[in-house]
């Protein structure tokens, strides 16, 4: 298995953060997402943020669950 690229770490990172930031877990991600008419299951959730490959609409879709107005970037 191929390693995470730095910018797939610092894109998994940031999420994580947001998650943490919004006491949101990864269960509860995926009820959000799923209110929103994204299918995801929390294992699925939980392996994407592991390997850091997730598109930028999952990213957006994710912000978007748990209510991100703004995106700390640094």
């Amino acid at each position: 298995m191929a390693e995470k690229t730095d910018w797939e770490a610092r894109a998994a990172n940031l999420l994580k953060a947001e998650l943490k930031r919004h006491g949101v877990t990864y269960a509860g991600l995926a009820e959000r997402l799923n209110a929103l008419g994204v299918p995801e299951k929390e294992a699925n959730i939980r392996n994407k943020l592991s390997r850091g490959k997730f598109s930028a609409a999952f990213l957006l879709a994710c912000l978007e669950a748990i209510g991100s107005q703004t995106l700390h970037l640094r």
